[in-house]
């Protein structure tokens, strides 16, 4: 759990972000950049850390990767919101979908954005007050692969991340299921 600091003399008023993530150094990089842009920057590598610094000093702002080991994302997100509704909230993930990302909303993120994102993207997220009615709609219908994704990542949730419950509801093989997990998520 490391602040990153602007590099000039920081302002008693510059906003303060929340970053909780896994990776190391993803995170710090991350930090580094979103410092470099005006943010008081602490981060966190798991949900149970990054809640109890919120809970010594709610930020105005948190980017909140979805996977993470214990609670997930999703559910920092709903402590966050709980803790201060008025937190900006943007989730990060490498296993976008959905049904996840309409979680992510409906528990108080502000946006939700695919792995790679860069800082301008995330810092434009966080700020940004309205949807993009100019961004293009897919005409073409989903593969089958993402089809299945969407649907197992809605049971997944539904079960609480219980990877077992959840194989068997989808009538699956713990392992297979497993194995679809681990894969990214398919294109379209």
């Amino acid at each position: 759990m490391k602040a990153f600091e602007r590099a000039e003399p920081l302002e008693c008023d510059a906003p303060t972000l929340l970053l909780a993530d896994d990776d190391e150094v993803f995170r710090d990089v991350l930090a580094r950049a979103l410092a470099k842009r005006g943010y008081l920057v602490v981060t966190a590598p798991d949900a149970a850390s990054a809640f109890a610094l919120a809970a010594e000093d709610p930020p105005e702002y948190a980017v909140v990767d979805l996977k993470m080991p214990g609670a997930s994302g999703l559910k920092l997100v709903e402590q966050l919101h709980q803790l201060e509704p008025a937190t900006r909230i943007v989730v990060l993930t490498g296993y976008a979908s959905i049904a996840t990302a309409v979680q992510a909303v409906k528990l108080g993120a502000i946006d939700y954005l695919s792995k790679p994102a860069t800082a301008d993207e995330i810092a434009a997220a966080l700020v940004h007050d309205r949807a993009d009615s100019s961004i293009d709609v897919e005409h073409s219908p989903p593969t089958i692969e993402r089809m299945e994704w969407e649907h197992i990542q809605r049971v997944l949730i539904e079960y609480d991340g219980n990877v077992s419950a959840t194989a068997r509801v989808l009538k699956m093989h713990r392992r297979t299921l497993q194995r679809k997990l681990a894969k990214r998520p398919a294109r379209g």
